[in-house]
């Protein structure tokens, strides 16, 4: 969406993207997209409650609103106890269920995520895609690289790609 070297129409949320200027197609993308990125991209200076309370800043959420969201995902996650603490102080699968949290945390209709339980034990992976399962029946779009077939089950469609190229669909 970012990007703008490429060709014909594309639409998003019923806008058009390849008309849109670079600050028109960041907030659509801000307001719409959540990410849960394989290596995390916590930002290291913020806490876990600042880095969860980002998204919601960017949609202009109010301080109470925000305060309130974070608190409910600080507890649906089971992170409360970690809301003050920076990302070099949580172990790889936090930082992943706190790279899930952010991701989520402002209902956004699309989800790109890439491995998002790589690093979780098996309980806490299955809680993410039931999670992924539940925001997808209520709408929001989920889509998932993984290697993980069980992960993959939990899809409405898969595409498998094999050295590039999409084998099955």
């Amino acid at each position: 969406m970012h990007d703008s070297a490429w060709s014909g129409e594309y639409y998003f949320m019923d806008q058009p993207v390849h008309r849109l200027n670079p600050k028109q197609r960041s907030e659509l993308h801000k307001k719409h997209i959540g990410f849960v990125f394989q290596s995390y991209h916590l930002l290291d200076n913020l806490t876990v409650y600042e880095n969860l309370e980002i998204p919601l800043s960017y949609r202009n959420v109010s301080r109470k609103d925000r305060q309130s969201m974070v608190a409910d995902i600080l507890d649906r996650f089971q992170i409360v106890g970690k809301k003050d603490l920076y990302p070099n102080q949580l172990s790889g699968g936090q930082q992943q269920l706190v790279g899930v949290a952010r991701a989520v945390i402002a209902n956004p209709q699309v989800i790109l995520a890439d491995e998002p339980t790589g690093n979780l034990h098996s309980a806490q992976g299955k809680e993410i895609m039931e999670l992924f399962r539940s925001l997808n029946e209520s709408g929001a779009t989920i889509v998932q690289v993984t290697h993980s077939e069980l992960n993959a089950s939990y899809g409405t469609r898969i595409i498998q790609l094999r050295d590039g190229w999409v084998v099955e669909d």
